[in-house]
């Protein structure tokens, strides 16, 4: 984050929002006191309202100054030990007793992540300057454009759900007007940059400066997480991110070719919704809101009830023993949240933590429940024609659309989170009718494995020209990615390992290209460089030269350590810094991937897992036998005692 700033001003004024114990604006200084061009002075202005963290704060920019000073840059810092909202508001709010306004050349935040409901203090502060959200790190955000000066940066690590839904789309409005977009850093995990916090969504690191100059192409990168180094990097036009005849404004996060590919095909999907004469609305049932009427079993004077625990293979099983209710009262107050009998396409509003996708359908069909009204509760979105249910040669083509590998794409370009708005929906592109239906008569009443169902869907969208020009290479590679890495967990190799990264490896490993199936693969001898050429050249994902060790530190050798790979099997003598270094697949594991998707697989597997210890399982068993009993005393020591300064 520090390196992204340029910082090019003699005096450079540093914002630090919700400064915690000062890591980010120390690392910005740092950052600065290294470069051949630092500036002559650096005054830190850091908010921070919690009061234990002050005394470390302090001490961090005590540091500072002793790091500044042997760099020949004056520094100067200040602690506002005050709320940010409050405090920023009051500044821009102006009047006679307002304080003096500051605006700063940059700003470095990790903003406080909390939703604020519409009547709470901070939402009544916020609106009294026309700033409108319900999230409290896009308040930070705002309020840190409004006190930059002209060309002044930010850069921020935020979580990910900015970039669509129509909460914020006030907040992209006035950011994009305001700020040039220069790079977007994206966290393909959910569960590393904010590994602590209970923030169940990707995370980005924005680069952004604020004038009005035409719009330059941005740079996008993504990693898995904050200690991934392999970073895969590209250039974009502003107009892929955010498209200009979209009027929610969806920042499109593609971070490489083939997520261009995607984006491609489905902009040239014929239809919308409208033009479909289709709707989507969010299920009418708010159960707390209607826990009077709400029937564990179905009886007499009751209507279905769907929540997304009845999801089972495609389709709505109802009833269910699950902890949900399974049915709706008949009642004058109940009326409204019911809907007449008919075939519904149903999508779940929250994905769960387990699940690999992001848009889950299914179709709920009366003639498995045998009732006259049903009701939909609000964590699922329906589609629907003006109230009413569709054909179910149509349901089944639309939930077939919505399951595949294409839309999921697609979504994650501008999604980050586990929630699917009503409004995410009706932003797609759709085939059109006679292609769903077409689809649906295809699919009849199968449940398809994932491939095959992908399969379906682009032979059909092909065989209708409706994704002219596109080729399947998009889709196929996410595909194959995925199952390499499923093979990977199943070879029980370490979590460290269950990644993009390795996942690209393996497959240039065995010369595996999208279209390719598992029965072609071979065990070529091939270095570092060639196979990241590879990936880059039919996977479309180009890493930076500089994780070239990453790739030999954190993926080959553990490939190595499970017994995986060889290196050198030509040459073992070879010297370690030879540039002819080059690895190979194991023949035994070559056969025994060459067996992946048949019915020989599951077999072959436990086969080699009984001949073979598996890394994991290695791994663990070093960590068991290194373990040290330690005994503390009953009083705590002194911080002299030697104890306390190793625990500290």
């Amino acid at each position: 984050m520090a390196s992204m700033v340029a910082g090019r001003r003699t005096t450079l004024k540093i914002l630090d929002a919700g400064a915690g114990v000062g890591s980010l604006s120390a690392a910005l200084l740092a950052e600065l006191c290294g470069r051949p061009d630092r500036p002559m002075e650096v005054q830190i202005t850091a908010y921070e309202l919690d009061q234990g963290l002050i005394p470390y704060l302090t001490d961090t920019y005590a540091q500072c100054h002793s790091l500044a000073r042997d760099a020949g840059i004056a520094f100067q810092s200040e602690i506002v030990q005050n709320d940010f909202v409050e405090a920023s508001v009051e500044m821009l709010r102006g009047g006679w007793f307002a304080p003096e306004q500051r605006l700063f050349d940059c700003a470095i935040l990790n903003p406080p992540y909390r939703k604020i409901t519409g009547g709470s203090q901070e939402r009544l502060l916020l609106r009294s300057i026309s700033i409108e959200t319900s999230n409290l790190y896009t308040a930070f955000l705002t309020l840190v454009v409004r006190l930059l000066k002209d060309e002044g940066e930010l850069v921020g690590i935020t979580p990910r759900s900015f970039c669509n839904g129509p909460y914020f789309r006030p907040f992209r409005k006035e950011f994009l007007q305001e700020m040039r977009l220069c790079r977007l850093h994206v966290f393909e995990s959910r569960r590393t940059a904010f590994a602590d916090a209970d923030v169940l969504q990707e995370n980005v690191i924005i680069h952004a400066v604020k004038d009005r100059k035409p719009r330059t192409p941005v740079v996008i990168s993504s990693s898995s997480g904050p200690d991934d180094d392999v970073i895969s990097i590209q250039e974009v036009a502003f107009g892929r991110l955010v498209q200009p005849d979209d009027p929610q404004l969806f920042i499109r996060i593609a971070p490489d070719d083939h997520s261009h590919g995607v984006a491609e095909r489905m902009s040239r999907l014929p239809a919308t919704l409208d033009e479909l004469g289709l709707a989507v609305s969010t299920g009418r049932v708010v159960d707390f809101r209607a826990k009077e009427h709400l029937r564990q079993e179905p009886g007499h004077g009751a209507a279905p009830l769907i929540y997304p625990a009845h999801f089972a293979g495609g389709y709505v099983a109802w009833p269910r023993q699950t902890r949900k209710p399974n049915a709706l009262a008949l009642a004058p107050d109940t009326e409204d949240l019911l809907l007449p009998p008919g075939i519904y396409v149903l999508v779940k509003r929250f994905s769960s933590k387990e699940e690999r996708r992001r848009v889950v359908a299914a179709i709920y069909d009366p003639v498995r429940t045998s009732h006259q009204a049903v009701g939909f509760e609000n964590h699922l979105n329906y589609f629907h024609r003006g109230g009413s249910g569709l054909s179910l040669g149509l349901a089944r083509g639309l939930s077939a659309f919505l399951n595949s590998s294409l839309v999921d794409v697609y979504f994650r370009q501008f999604s980050g989170h586990t929630q699917v708005n009503a409004t995410d929906l009706r932003s797609l592109r759709y085939p059109s009718l006679m292609t769903l239906e077409r689809l649906g008569s295809q699919i009849g009443a199968k449940v398809l494995e994932q491939q095959a169902l992908d399969r379906l869907v682009e032979e059909e969208l092909v065989s209708s020209s409706e994704v002219v020009g596109g080729n399947s290479d998009p889709i196929r590679a996410k595909e194959k990615i995925d199952l390499a890495l499923a093979i990977l967990k199943l070879l029980g190799l370490p979590r460290g390992q269950q990644n993009e990264r390795s996942a690209l490896t393996l497959l240039a490993l065995l010369d595996l290209s999208p279209g390719m199936t598992w029965d072609e693969a071979s065990n070529p001898l091939r270095g570092i460089t060639p196979l990241m050429e590879f990936m880059a050249t039919h996977y479309r994902r180009t890493y930076a030269p500089n994780t070239r060790e990453t790739v030999r530190r954190s993926t080959m050798h553990q490939f190595i350590e499970a017994g995986i790979v060889a290196a050198n099997p030509d040459e073992p003598e070879r010297p370690t810094n030879d540039p002819r270094w080059v690895y190979q697949v194991q023949p035994a594991i070559l056969d025994l991937i060459r067996t992946f998707d048949t019915v020989n697989w599951d077999e072959n597997l436990q086969t080699y897992l009984v001949s073979v210890e598996t890394l994991q399982q290695r791994y663990a068993s070093e960590r068991t036998m290194q373990l040290i009993p330690v005994v503390l005393p009953t009083e705590p020591p002194s911080r002299s005692h030697p104890v306390a300064r190793i625990l500290s």
